[in-house]
């Protein structure tokens, strides 16, 4: 969301030569959305497939944890969701997505997060793609108050995002894991990092010598790249992590890495201009995003974001925490925590 504060709940570096970042082709718009298969793949050195729990000796199923804590359900995640107000009746009021839609198709560099889409995304035609992609009212006068985020879709979208994580475990991808949310999201996408490291990928943390530029069409004043428990973020004059769309940073993250002779990440996982500029790169990037930032969207239906989960993105932090066991347990791996 547009906001920075909390909303409360309702009740190798390689030697080998660069190469060049690869295209995905756009996946044009349709009414009917069609999810990315749904592939999961054990991490090698676990105890976790596919989200299956491992047995005890009698052969009963065991409790399942991630970093110790329980793991819920599908429908336990869904009650959840709807409950602390992440999904369901969420707090971003409809007067402001409407407004930001308007805002992204008049390609406004603060709601595009550095993607620039090939269609031409007229208001209706955002406003039709969040409904369906997203779970906003698709009525026409309704135009303020209450909004929604359709659960069911952001579980599907973060089973999505769980596959391509279990992929890059498997392989022990080279990721960058970063946020625009100094407090929200960021102990999800610690959490990520961690497990991911764990299971052997390497986390990059460039630290390009690079200040935010005053630039009113970004909205940011001066700050620079940092890193939290191996997430990226835009730090301010207090070095301390501020909330950005800006996708000025990645920009920057990447540029840095192709100074050192470095390739791209292999995955982004990330939010706002973090995970847009990432996916113009044409870097595999997966992201949450709130139903006032459709940029995410339009570029996942462009075929330049991998997954864009929908959730109200800056709720407290400790309500995301049945979602990250979840996304983790899905994946088949632990934070170690």
């Amino acid at each position: 969301g547009c906001d920075s504060g909390v909303r409360p709940p309702a009740g190798r570096a390689g030697d080998s030569p660069r190469r060049e970042p690869q295209r995905r082709e756009p996946r044009h718009y349709t009414a009917r959305w069609a999810p990315r298969p749904h592939r999961l793949l054990a991490a090698a050195s676990t105890g976790w497939y596919g989200g299956r729990s491992p047995r005890c000796t009698d052969g009963r199923r065991a409790p399942r944890t991630v970093g110790g804590v329980g793991v819920p359900t599908r429908d336990e995640v869904r009650t959840h969701l709807v409950a602390s107000r992440i999904a369901g009746e969420v707090a971003t009021p409809r007067e402001n997505n409407l407004a930001n839609y308007a805002r992204m198709s008049r390609r406004e560099p603060l709601y595009l997060f550095g993607l620039l889409p090939h269609g031409v995304w007229s208001v209706d035609d955002v406003l039709d793609l969040m409904v369906e992609r997203c779970g906003v009212s698709a009525d026409r006068t309704h135009t303020r108050g209450q909004d929604t985020i359709d659960p069911d879709r952001t579980l599907d979208r973060l089973e999505a995002m769980a596959a391509r994580l279990a992929e890059a475990a498997a392989a022990r991808e080279r990721i960058l894991v970063a946020t625009g949310h100094p407090v929200g999201l960021r102990p999800t996408h610690t959490a990520v990092a961690r497990a991911l490291q764990r299971a052997g990928c390497s986390v990059l943390t460039p630290s390009p010598r690079w200040r935010h530029p005053l630039d009113p069409a970004y909205g940011e004043p001066a700050g620079a790249v940092g890193y939290v428990d191996g997430v990226g973020v835009l730090l301010d004059e207090q070095e301390r992590p501020k909330h950005t769309h800006s996708p000025l940073p990645m920009q920057a993250v990447l540029a840095e890495l192709e100074r050192r002779g470095e390739d791209p990440p292999d995955l982004v996982v990330a939010d706002h201009g973090w995970a847009g500029a990432a996916g113009e790169h044409g870097v595999d990037a997966v992201g949450f995003a709130d139903c006032n930032d459709p940029a995410l969207f339009v570029g996942e239906a462009e075929g330049k974001v991998l997954v864009s989960v929908p959730l109200d993105d800056n709720v407290r932090p400790d309500l995301y925490a049945p979602l990250t066991a979840y996304l983790l347990d899905r994946v088949g791996l632990d934070t170690g925590a």
